[in-house]
């Protein structure tokens, strides 16, 4: 059988070879690629001559690859368009990839070799970056538990495989209970308040699942829902939110429960084995926080302010509603004390938001302006979905930046949320090009009708370009340091930055028109966004962070605590830090809290905020230093996306802002003074 996965692609950019892409073609190839990367490293290992950067570090970049080409492809569709052979075979092959890594990383003749040219680094002469790659090299390896007895590296690989199957398992199961528990609506009555185009849509996600004449409202990822701002009906508000919280909590075939415990106390257990006092003291040990006492401090200044500040806002919406405010109530009535206070309707600027507008005139442009970039779509490309464009992209002189591939709707084969992979990564050392995608969930209308995005939805475009564009401009010699690679809690900062242009006065003067009217945007409507800015900032602020202290509480613990109930935690641990408000529930619990137990995020889920620090700095400096200009961009682009992972990020913010983040601009963004 010939397998596209065997030889690199010949396509542009080395786009991977959808159209001959199939099922079968993935497990082969996972399974030669992992054979492959044992020779490549046993080719290492075997050597007789003395450790060095250039027979050691080389070859191990260098590994690999067949592995890189089919595991890039296959996990972005796993995400992106899963299937009942994909969600299988990711069940499947995860503990298999995890005790792959484990004996790469736990070799104890490649842990020796790298060790020994780290130890001698100092005299070696290597250009900034080699030296940088044999640092993270040893960091990543002591850390993962390289220098353990052979006993307990027996017992880390069985940590390890297990641990994969279950945050595999908690994906899966969240994906099936979020389509389960899809809100079937019978009447269009019942929709009052909501767009016509947001109506198709429910109409048209109804008949892809066979419910022809009725609506079905497919849930988010996070706990609250974009329609509860708009629906006047609240038993729909209540079914919907219900619906969210209710989520892998429910005694059925996908309740996460019992995984979320077990997840939890295997990585107690794997993080004392490694000489850690908890899983978050070992994760944040090779984060720029360093420790979670640092973590817990900064978080804790902020949840004091914010949960009063939630506690006024909600005062405000009781007076405007006349009864208690439920979770469900919130952003109903905030739409309404937002109109009273500042005359703010979030839904009167939907028709102002043109998908095709805000991609080409609003993302686009912005990026065109501050680093020159040009676009092009690609109709000659293929992607993995019927769905996906695909758009090159070149420096103002021609030259090649790279292919950035947008999926944009929501379907039932997508997970939640919104995310960026890189399918092909950047390295001078295996002359690899760039292939980014952007993955968001917006509703599909009927065909014929326009795409109009909401207010969060356009932040949230503009937000995943950040990372596209960290992506596409990083040019790093090792792979390793390709795009994106950089430590967690610095890797949302450059897409933070990027939310800024969203409503530039010049940006959103080119992309916000009426898609009926061809009218601008009212200039008052910026305005009154922009005095209420602080508002609401006070419920934003905790429930984000009653999911990140909720991820820290269940990181926090010690080898041999026995916690045996999963809400009970939640609301003790809530208590403690005073978000407890019935009415401000968290932004994720912990059974659809997938970040945590199955997105890479587990005790770092705190990264948003942290890396919000240097976001709300570099702001201030964009505003002080003339703002969307080639200048600025140009500085931006090459002392901090272009340097990839390449560097120690705090010392490449440094060299851009000079001099280390103030946490003041923050404080002041948030109303949290």
């Amino acid at each position: 059988m010939s397998n596209p996965f065997f030889e690199p692609s010949t396509l542009p950019y080395g786009m991977p070879p959808f159209a001959e892409i199939r099922d079968e073609h993935y497990k082969p190839a996972f399974e030669k690629g992992m054979a492959d990367q044992l020779a490549e490293i046993a080719a290492i290992t075997r050597r007789r001559d003395m450790p060095t950067f250039e027979n050691t570090f080389i070859p191990l970049e260098q590994s690999g690859q067949l592995l890189e080409r089919v595991a890039a492809v296959f996990f972005n569709k796993a995400s992106a368009d899963s299937n009942d052979y994909t969600n299988e075979l990711e069940e499947e092959i995860a503990p298999l990839l995890a005790a792959h890594s484990d004996a790469i990383k736990l070799d104890p003749q490649l842990y020796w070799r790298i060790k020994t040219v780290y130890d001698t680094v100092e005299s070696l002469g290597l250009d900034a970056e080699s030296r940088y790659l044999v640092e993270r090299y040893y960091m990543e390896y002591t850390v993962a538990g390289a220098g353990l007895s052979d006993d307990d590296k027996e017992k880390l690989k069985e940590y390890n495989q297990r641990l994969s199957t279950l945050t595999t398992k908690f994906e899966k199961n969240l994906l099936a209970d979020t389509n389960d528990l899809a809100v079937v609506i019978e009447d269009v009555a019942e929709l009052d308040g909501l767009e016509p185009g947001e109506i198709s849509a429910a109409a048209e996600a109804a008949r892809e699942r066979g419910l022809e004449g009725k609506y079905l409202i497919t849930l988010v990822l996070p706990t609250g829902h974009p329609f509860l701002s708009a629906l006047t009906d609240r038993t729909v508000r209540e079914r919907i939110m219900a619906a969210s919280r209710a989520r892998g909590n429910r005694g059925n075939e996908w309740d996460n429960s019992d995984i979320v415990l077990e997840i939890t106390r295997l990585r107690a257990e794997r993080a004392k084995l490694l000489g850690f006092d908890s899983h978050a003291a070992w994760v944040t040990a090779d984060e720029t926080a360093k420790n979670p006492g640092n973590v817990r401090a900064m978080l804790d200044r902020l949840a004091v302010p914010a949960a009063r500040n939630a506690r006024e806002e909600q005062a405000d919406l009781e007076a405007q509603a006349g009864h208690p405010i439920a979770a469900h109530d919130w952003a109903f009535y905030t739409e309404k004390v937002r109109q009273a206070k500042y005359d703010v309707d979030e839904a009167a600027m939907r028709p102002y938001f043109e998908a095709e507008r805000v991609l080409w005139d609003g993302v686009f442009f912005a990026a065109t302006k501050l680093y020159g970039i040009q676009f092009t779509e690609r109709d000659d490309i293929v992607a993995y979905h019927p769905d996906v464009r695909v758009f090159e992209v070149t420096n103002d002189d021609g030259s090649p930046v790279g292919l950035y591939t947008l999926d944009l709707y929501t379907r039932d084969s997508k997970r939640g949320g919104a995310w960026m992979n890189s399918l092909i990564a950047q390295s001078t050392l295996l002359d690899h090009p760039v292939v980014v995608t952007n993955n968001l969930n917006v509703p599909k209308p009927a065909a014929g009708e326009p795409t109009l995005l909401t207010y969060d939805e356009v932040n949230t475009f503009f937000h995943e370009f950040g990372h596209a564009l960290h992506g596409l401009f990083a040019r790093v010699t090792y792979p390793k340091f390709a795009g994106t690679n950089t430590y967690r809690d610095f890797v949302e900062f450059p897409s933070q930055v990027n939310e800024m242009w969203m409503l530039w006065p010049e940006v959103l003067a080119n992309y916000a028109i009426h898609y009926q009217t061809g009218e601008p945007m009212p200039q008052e409507f910026v305005d009154r966004i922009q005095a209420s800015s602080a508002f609401n900032e006070g419920f934003q602020t905790s429930e984000y962070l009653a999911a990140a202290l909720l991820d820290q509480a269940w990181h926090a613990l010690g080898a041999g605590v026995v916690i045996d109930d999963v809400p009970t935690f939640e609301s003790r641990a809530l208590t403690a830090v005073g978000l407890d408000n019935p009415a401000v529930p968290t932004r994720y619990s912990s059974t659809y809290f997938a970040h945590t137990f199955s997105g890479g995020y587990d005790a770092g889920y705190y990264s948003y905020i942290w890396s919000e620090v240097l976001d709300a700095d570099t702001v201030d400096w964009f505003k002080g230093n003339g703002g969307l200009t080639r200048e600025n961009g140009d500085r931006f682009r090459q002392r901090l996306l272009g340097v990839g992972g390449s560097k120690d990020p705090l010392e490449a913010f440094r060299d851009f802002r000079g001099r280390d983040a103030d946490i003041q601009p923050l404080l002041d963004r948030r109303g949290l003074n």
